[in-house]
């Protein structure tokens, strides 16, 4: 039998463990012998849904559980598989999204089911043959649990992975269970709504490319707004964060994927991301992706001074413009420690109007558009429209999004 006293013994001690000053940690676990001072930090330190461990346990004893998870789910030290197992947590199967349980396979790698060697429990990928897990996967789980750190961008795919997790698991009656983590980019909404005809796993959803939404409040938004197939909606229980205001500015203790490796690159990711769809590199098979880009026919003596040169390497193992001396621009000192409050077309506009082929679209013409989730964007770029005159076209739609937006926010 589960001690719950055991249980919130260990809840403290990963909390107060997980506190971003190690001088700070040692104080307070020296100093922290009483309940009242305890209590006292655990008010005043933001504590993600995976770290409330006794209230997850009062929902997951007795049930035979399914982890959707990678290498952020971690409770402390501690990676969430274990630490349920620990509590003596029924758990059966193991769900990876794209890049993996580990999260090192490349950005739209396939990743392949296997078998995880510390538990032994069986790892079945929801980015490999099927994205939607299948009746037979599900068979036996009562409880689907969803925790996985999202950045904020329609096209980054793990709300994909959850929307269909929520739409199998309604069909099966399985309850999901979404274990809420900040959106570092939460404290803004921006960019064209996604228009039908371009449904992807890059954009499952009618929503901007930043919405401003933690992975819990998306959730509520699919069910609430019925996206899910023929209209079903899912038994669906988020565990909310405490403490936390979505302007608040949070790093990431764990890189969410092998190309977003630090506070500017997934500050950048929302903005740079649209060069995938061009012949432009965004650093990928370098040491900086997502801070730079470039590429070698943009113009040395212009703006674009900073050069690099992208080689197979982690995270990419064929990188765009692999070997070839690339010019371009630097954004990862200045983003360090500023924050975008929009999408900056203006680098974007830029390399366009530099760069001498005609070509800047052509090779990925289909992928530009379904990141962007409309062809207007790509077409107002070749008709010469300026920032201000594509922003304003998306005026209506992000007015529109906000108001239905209000209606599942859990964090003002």
């Amino acid at each position: 039998m589960y001690s719950m006293r055991l249980c919130l013994k260990s809840f403290l001690i990963i909390f107060l463990l997980s506190c971003q000053n190690p001088e700070d940690i040692s104080l307070k676990i020296k100093e922290t012998p009483a309940r009242d001072t305890i209590v006292e930090v655990l008010e005043k330190e933001i504590v993600l849904g995976a770290d409330q461990i006794p209230t997850i346990v009062d929902l997951l004893e007795n049930e035979t559980v399914g982890i959707v998870a990678n290498q952020t789910s971690v409770v402390g030290e501690n990676h969430l598989v274990d630490s349920l197992l620990s509590c003596d947590i029924t758990i059966k199967t193991v769900f990876s999204p794209e890049h993996g349980f580990r999260g090192d396979a490349d950005a739209g790698a396939s990743v392949e089911s296997g078998i995880d060697v510390k538990t032994g429990l069986p790892i079945i990928s929801l980015y490999g043959s099927n994205k939607k897990p299948t009746e037979d996967q599900l068979d036996g789980l009562t409880t689907v649990v969803f925790d996985i750190q999202d950045v904020g961008a329609r096209f980054y795919t793990y709300i994909s992975t959850l929307h269909y997790v929520m739409e199998a698991c309604a069909e099966q009656n399985i309850k999901v269970v979404v274990l809420d983590r900040p959106n570092p980019n939460g404290h803004y909404v921006d960019g064209p709504i996604r228009e039908e005809g371009f449904l992807s796993f890059v954009g499952m959803h009618p929503i901007p490319i930043v919405h401003g939404m933690t992975v819990g409040e998306i959730a509520k938004m699919i069910n609430g707004e019925k996206w899910l197939k023929n209209d079903v909606q899912c038994k669906l229980e988020v565990v909310e964060i405490k403490n936390y205001k979505r302007n608040d500015p949070y790093s990431l203790p764990i890189a969410p994927s092998p190309n977003l490796r630090s506070d500017a690159s997934i500050t950048l990711y929302p903005s740079l991301c649209l060069f995938e769809g061009t012949v432009i590199s965004v650093g990928r098979g370098t040491d900086r992706p997502f801070e730079v880009f470039g590429h070698p026919d943009l113009k040395e003596d212009t703006i674009f001074d900073y050069t690099f040169t992208p080689k197979p390497g982690y995270g990419s193992k064929h990188p765009k413009l692999d070997g070839q001396l690339c010019h371009g621009m630097d954004l990862g000192e200045k983003y360090t420690e500023e924050r975008l409050d929009k999408i900056d077309l203006s680098w974007l506009l830029q390399a366009y109007e530099t760069y001498e082929g005609d070509d800047f679209f052509t090779k990925r013409v289909r992928w530009f558009d379904l990141l962007a989730g409309t062809d207007k964007l790509r077409k107002q770029i070749t008709d010469g429209l300026s920032e201000e005159e594509i922003r304003s076209s998306w005026d209506k739609g992000l007015t529109e999004f906000k108001e239905m937006r209000s209606n599942y926010l859990i964090y003002e």
